[in-house]
């Protein structure tokens, strides 16, 4: 599933475990300005300014909340909702939330020697090698093979939804794996 910090006030957002820079302004909500008395709590429902659903919150924290469509997860000020006729309403459709989740976090072409960070933004490692589908990153302590599907763009380079320290221990526990299945 891809995940998006997005703000809807018309300001930059960011992907994770990508981060991207775009712009829009949404349309205005129908009938309902933005507030924080838009009562935004885990499991509303939220819908577009036609009215269609957009998916539920899953999760509020401080000051945005996460909304999955299903497809795609974005972090969404809370101020960027309204309280319409039958609940949560925000300035996008499903369909455009969807596309720019997936154009946020689609990486451009993977080569060699990229940095890699984790979603913090933190360093992971560097591209070591692609092959077809698949990418070698090698952090300061492993070596560890992903899909391209994996990474995303950053403003340094390449993002994963994963720490040095996590995708290590992932690298570990693979060649552990194979260690024990190639004994038996």
């Amino acid at each position: 599933m891809k995940y998006l910090v997005f703000a809807l006030a018309g300001s930059a957002f960011m992907a994770l475990p990508a981060f991207a820079q775009a712009t829009q302004t949404p349309p205005a909500t129908a009938g309902a300005p933005a507030s924080s008395a838009a009562n935004v709590t885990v499991g509303a429902s939220v819908v577009d300014t036609k009215g269609q659903p957009v998916g539920t919150i899953e999760s509020v924290n401080g000051a945005n909340a996460v909304l999955s469509t299903g497809t795609a997860k974005a972090a969404i000020p809370v101020s960027s909702f309204a309280k319409g006729p039958n609940g949560l309403v925000v300035g996008i459709s499903k369909a455009d939330l969807e596309a720019q989740v997936a154009q946020a976090t689609k990486p451009r072409e993977i080569t060699v020697g990229m940095a890699v960070s984790g979603p913090q933004g933190n360093p992971v490692g560097k591209v070591e090698a692609v092959t077809g589908d698949m990418v070698t990153v090698a952090t300061a302590n492993s070596k560890a093979q992903l899909p391209k599907t994996a990474f995303a763009q950053g403003p340094n380079g390449l993002v994963i939804g994963m720490t040095a320290e996590q995708l290590d221990a992932a690298a570990k526990a693979a060649t552990a794996g194979q260690a024990n299945g190639a004994g038996k």
